[in-house]
């Protein structure tokens, strides 16, 4: 099933009837999978020259104020609209992403975290994170964040150094990303910290110092990221010099070797934690598990009896807050096809250190093992990965080349 708006439609298309969702089909589900909540705020002070997500650049001295009532009134629009289709599953983790969050008032984003109790089922202990920017602003929120209902915040530094983070474009400096990450680590039991590397200009010497201030800190998490150049940004139009292909190696080696020493695993291929400190919210799409993606260009992947299904928000904000509010929101909604459900499934569960069973891939798939069994064969003769009984894990080459191993599957 595909449904998509034309391309001079004026709103979005409403959610599938959730009786069509569960109309007879190839697959056959056993189970369905934990389900996430995903919340976009798309609005950003800057746009930052690499990024390709769905943000849209806020000044605070515009003429005209941040819309927060209003959007969060189209977001539980939106939800109000999508019920039916997780109507009595629970709800494991909450993650409220952008754009910068954090822009939002604390007030409103515990409204926001209010009415999505009061119409989801929350776990006792549901994961609730809330990504935000190191500036002033934002920063002298944090508490009022973390009273307001928020138990974990992703604080994206990218860099420590005053010149690496001119070269990317953010708005912040070096002493506002350690006042941010010190108040985040001060404020909330566990947090995490975005740091990317292999920058333009980045020297070794320097990658060494944003991870050792990092651990400095006390940080729990560190997601890495290397910088990539992506179509669509300013970036791809102007490209920088970046480091060559072994200096990115040999950094990747070294916040590595670091993080071991102080403690942190690296549980999936760009994400290091200490014990109890990784990512449920995340987890779970590394898992293949189930989220509702609710507000401007939020994506949805979601599992019925027959089918899984991924949908997509309008990404224009003001067009996706009108549409909402008449229960359109969506842009498109498309099942899965048979044979493209392996290749997903391992594209997400092979970035997972500690690998996962077989029967976890049935479970959340609908397709059995004999499907992938040539491909498994093919990955363990390359020694990309490693099988114990029905367990698979990637090798440390596997992780070192998971484009190359995830691609065995696209057949599959």
């Amino acid at each position: 099933m595909v449904i998509e708006i034309q391309s001079n439609g004026q709103v979005g298309v409403a959610s599938p009837d959730v009786v069509h969702m569960m109309r007879p089909g190839l697959l056959q589900m056993a189970a369905l999978p934990p389900l996430a909540l995903y919340v976009h705020i798309p609005w950003c002070l800057r746009k930052c020259p690499y990024c390709d997500f769905n943000s849209h650049e806020w000044a605070p001295d515009q003429a005209q104020a941040l819309p927060e009532r209003a959007y969060v009134a189209a977001v539980m629009a939106d939800l109000e609209a999508s019920l039916p289709l997780v109507w009595g599953r629970t709800v494991h983790s909450i993650f409220i992403g952008g754009g910068t969050p954090s822009l939002f008032a604390p007030e409103v984003i515990g409204d926001l975290l209010g009415q999505i109790r009061a119409r989801l089922k929350l776990s006792a202990d549901c994961e609730i994170t809330m990504e935000a920017n190191p500036g002033t602003f934002e920063r002298e929120r944090f508490k009022a964040f973390r009273a307001a209902g928020v138990t974990r915040l992703s604080v994206g530094v990218q860099s420590f150094s005053d010149d690496a983070l001119q070269r990317i474009g953010r708005v912040h400096d070096g002493a506002q990303a350690l006042a941010a990450v010190t108040e985040a680590v001060q404020a909330f039991d566990t947090c995490n910290v975005d740091i990317m590397y292999a920058l333009p200009g980045q020297t070794l010497a320097e990658c060494t110092r944003d991870i050792d201030t990092a651990l400095g800190l006390g940080v729990p998490h560190i997601s890495l990221y290397h910088l990539t150049i992506e179509p669509n940004t300013l970036f791809a139009v102007k490209p920088p010099v970046l480091p060559e292909d072994d200096d990115a190696y040999a950094m990747l080696d070294l916040i590595t070797e670091r993080t071991t020493a102080n403690g942190f695993e690296r549980y999936e291929v760009s994400a290091y934690a200490q014990a109890d400190h990784g990512c449920w919210h995340n987890t779970n799409y590394w898992q293949f598990g189930d989220y509702l993606g609710i507000g401007a260009g939020a994506h949805s992947k979601l599992t019925f009896a027959h089918r899984v299904t991924r949908q997509v928000r309008l990404r224009d904000p003001r067009r996706y807050m009108q549409a909402a509010m008449q229960g359109r929101a969506l842009s498109s909604s498309t099942d899965v096809a048979l044979g493209e459900l392996s290749f997903e499934f391992m594209l997400n569960a092979l970035r997972l250190r500690s690998g996962f069973d077989l029967s976890l891939y049935t479970e959340r798939t609908g397709l059995s093992v004999s499907r992938i069994q040539a491909a498994l064969e093919t990955a363990q003769a390359k020694g990309l990965i490693s099988r114990t009984g029905n367990h698979i894990a990637p090798t440390t080459l596997g992780f070192d080349f998971l484009s190359d191993l995830q691609s065995l599957f696209l057949s599959a």
